[in-house]
Formats: C-alpha cells, sequence, structure tokens
C-alpha cells in the first residue's frame, strides 16, 4: 500500500510550543468510511498514525483536520481521527441543510469548530453559488462561536467580500484563496483579499503552497504572497501543509472511482519557508500558536 508522505527536510528554525497545523485531511479505510458515491476523486489511503509520525518531524503537537469532499457530508472519518489524535486536533465539517441543529452539537462535542465550503474540488466559481452556501451556513452555525472555511479562488472572493465583511462569524479562506504565484501581488482579486485581512474580516490560510506555486525551487514565488498577506495583518494568517496532498484535478481519461496518487511533498521543506515570510519570531508564534487558539478554541 502507498504511503503519505514524510518530512525529508529537518526542521530548521525552533517552532513553538503548541504550534498547529491547520490543514489536514484522514483518509481511513473505505469499509469503515466508504467515500461519497459523488465524489470528483478518490485518494489514497492516509492514516492518523502517519499524520502523527509527520507532526512528530515537524514539531508540532496541534492540527486542524478538515473534512475532503470525498467524503460529502458523512462526517464520521474526520470525527474518528479527531478523537484518535486527540485533545490537540480540532476539526471542520460539510453540512448541507438537512444537517440537524443535535447532529451539529454532537459535531461539536466532537471537537467540530468551523464548516466548510469547498467550491475549488469540482471548479464550481458561481458567485451566485457562494453566496447561497454562505448564507445558508451562516444561519446554520449561528451562536455556535464556529467560522466558516471556503475553499474558492479570488475571482469569487472578490465578488462576495461584501457577504464576507458583514458576516457575524469568522470566514477562513484556504489556500492563499487560490491565487496563483506566477501572476504576484497584483492579480486580480488579490487586492480583495488583501482588504478583508488587513480588516480582520477574514482569516487565510497559507496551505497547499505546492499548489499556488509554479514549481519554483523552494516555492520561492510563493514568498511575495505570503509575505503580503502577513504585513496586511498578521494576527488574520494561518499555516497548514495540506498534507497528505490529494489530487483532486481533473485528469482525462481518469474517473472519479480510480485512486489518485497522493502528491509527494516534503513538508519540512515547507515549513522551513514560514521563517523566510516571517523573519520575527513573534509573528511566527501569531501564525502558528495564538491565531489557532482563537479560532479552533484550543
Amino acid at each position: 500500500m502507498a504511503k503519505a508522505s514524510q518530512p525529508a527536510t529537518p526542521v530548521n528554525f525552533a517552532v513553538p510550543a503548541n504550534a498547529c497545523d491547520c490543514h489536514v485531511h484522514v483518509f481511513g479505510d473505505p469499509a469503515k468510511f466508504p467515500f461519497s458515491p459523488s465524489r470528483t476523486y478518490t485518494p489514497e489511503l492516509a492514516s492518523i498514525e502517519e499524520l502523527r509520525s509527520l507532526h512528530r518531524a515537524l514539531d508540532i503537537s496541534r492540527t486542524v483536520i478538515v473534512q475532503a469532499s470525498v467524503y460529502g457530508t458523512d462526517n464520521s472519518c474526520t470525527l474518528d481521527a479527531i478523537r484518535r489524535y486527540g485533545a490537540g486536533a480540532r476539526g471542520v465539517a460539510v453540512i448541507d441543510d438537512s444537517t440537524t441543529p443535535r447532529t451539529l452539537d454532537d459535531m461539536h462535542r466532537g471537537g467540530i469548530r468551523g464548516v466548510r465550503i469547498n467550491l475549488g474540488v469540482g471548479g464550481h466559481n458561481d458567485p451566485d453559488l457562494a453566496r447561497q452556501r454562505l448564507r445558508s451556513c451562516l444561519q446554520q452555525i449561528k451562536n455556535r462561536g464556529w467560522h466558516v472555511q471556503i475553499f474558492t479562488n479570488l475571482q469569487v472572493i472578490a465578488a462576495i467580500d461584501e457577504e464576507v465583511a458583514a458576516a457575524e462569524v469568522p470566514i477562513v479562506f484556504d489556500h492563499f484563496g487560490a491565487a496563483k504565484a506566477a501572476l504576484g501581488v497584483q492579480q486580480p482579486g488579490f487586492d480583495r483579499l488583501l482588504h478583508l485581512v488587513q480588516n480582520g474580516k477574514a482569516y487565510v490560510k497559507l496551505s497547499g503552497v505546492y499548489g499556488v506555486s509554479n514549481h519554483a525551487p523552494d516555492y520561492a514565488d510563493v514568498a511575495p504572497l505570503a509575505r503580503a498577506l502577513i504585513a496586511a495583518n498578521a494576527e488574520r494568517v494561518l499555516w497548514g501543509t495540506d498534507w497528505p496532498h490529494p489530487d483532486s484535478s481533473p485528469h482525462p481519461g481518469r474517473q472519479s472511482t480510480d485512486i489518485f496518487p497522493l502528491f509527494s511533498i516534503d513538508d519540512g521543506r515547507i515549513l522551513n519557508q514560514l521563517p523566510l515570510w516571517a523573519p520575527e519570531a513573534a509573528q511566527r508564534r501569531r501564525i502558528l500558536v495564538d491565531n489557532p487558539a482563537r479560532l479552533y478554541g484550543f
């Protein structure tokens, strides 16, 4: 059986105590946790034991397990992973209009602290759909102390920025808002993301770096985007690996039921970029420890 990637490069800076990897997935045994029939890809498996091994190598003791699209709204694998990881884990679930308040109560007890709107996998770029999903989620999680996490592109972010700014719960954007390093800080929509972060209206995850980079050595082309977001408001920046690095992109001739190999990514090398983006130890502590503790309730 294929193994999810583990760091090949040692961490070269002092990672603060209680550092948090804010974006990981776990893919369990499909006999126990079946994939959704409507999924767009099928990943290789990635276990909680492998996740613990990753975090030992990175000197990380907290994590946020994000419900992957392949499970639809069945959050049982994510909840099981949170339980097995222990007190250092929180989670982000996927819900729909049929999710009951009682189910949300149970998920809160199980460590869930937010819900995810995943528009990126599947290529849903309709701002009206994003607004509709956001309104629905905001109503469902009202008064729970949760947040809404959105995976979408900069064009959609720019189109819904007024709704994001008006939201009464934190909004979190995955993976640099799906910015592209090759287009730089002047790319359309990045200014709107910066503005939301600067004004404290949204968090952004410095995650999925390999998907943002144009294959530059050590992801150096991502540095201007990361530095701009940190400079805008370091109190609204999070960091994550996106382990085990699933390949959710469409491939000609490949069916959604075919097993898509995980990307082989060196997360030690990725973590070592953080001091280049945030040279001050206090900034890194804010990104790795303080912001996650506030948002996820550690």
